[in-house]
């Protein structure tokens, strides 16, 4: 529990540190940020498919194959209907909008509302992750959790200081999207911890959640400054290097 704990913690705070980064950066280069969330879906991609997909297949016995297919689509669905109430990164703040004074408050605190809901789902994907057991795939499975949560957590910072909040209230509200993915690990934890029977089906819902992120908001987020080839090339790292951690982890 304890390392379930911090793991929320982690996750969490790296909306907080991207956050930061935000503050001191406050112009930081599309370039460099679409690397970090390119690496970061690579990352996502591999953790969604090792760590949670094939895992369900495996628990879900002889109805494996059913089970995780209805539970990725029930977890993209889930997004997608989300996405139809509250939209999310580049469908609220344009590719190209820089801050500037008139910023619209009520949209710019829209777009902060929807990352906090947002963060939900990325929560429980990483909560579910301990329930099968295997701690060090879960960890991954947070940790590029955590990397997509660093970029989201600095685009916060510059649309809200430009619409006239404070930067006290800024980093409070980035602290509030932090900790809705804390909640959101302690609840996909305790959900496949009382009763075995969800797992497989969890596993396939968090996984597709994560897909459904990867291929709706990071890829497109990416790809919207003209840098989509490295952009794909740092997608494609993340995916190595996590399958490589994966395959040395046994």
């Amino acid at each position: 529990m304890d390392m379930v704990l911090l793991t929320a913690l982690g996750v969490g705070g790296a909306t907080v540190v991207g956050a930061l980064i935000g503050f001191v950066f406050k112009r930081l280069s599309h370039k460099f940020s679409d690397i970090v969330l390119s690496f970061a879906a690579g990352v996502m991609l591999a953790a969604a498919v090792l760590g949670l997909v094939l895992p369900s297949l495996d628990y879900g016995g002889e109805y494996g194959l059913l089970i995780t297919v209805a539970g990725i689509f029930v977890g993209a669905l889930c997004l997608n209907l989300i996405d139809k109430l509250v939209p999310h990164l580049h469908k609220l703040v344009g590719a190209d909008s820089e801050p500037h004074h008139n910023t619209n408050l009520s949209k710019v605190l829209l777009f902060v509302t929807a990352i906090a809901i947002h963060n939900l789902p990325e929560g429980i994907a990483a909560g579910v992750g301990f329930g099968s057991g295997d701690t060090s795939q879960a960890l991954i499975i947070a940790g590029g959790i955590a990397l997509q949560n660093i970029p989201e957590g600095m685009v916060i910072i510059g649309p809200m200081l430009a619409a006239g909040v404070s930067p006290r209230r800024t980093f409070i509200c980035a602290m509030i999207t932090g900790l809705v993915e804390v909640a959101g690990t302690l609840i996909g934890y305790f959900a496949v911890s009382v009763s075995a029977v969800i797992l497989p089906f969890a596993l396939a819902f968090a996984g597709g959640t994560m897909l459904y992120v990867i291929s709706d908001e990071m890829i497109p987020e990416t790809h919207a400054h003209g840098n989509e080839r490295g952009a794909t090339y740092a997608l494609l790292v993340g995916f190595c290097v996590m399958l490589i951690t994966d395959v040395l982890l046994g």
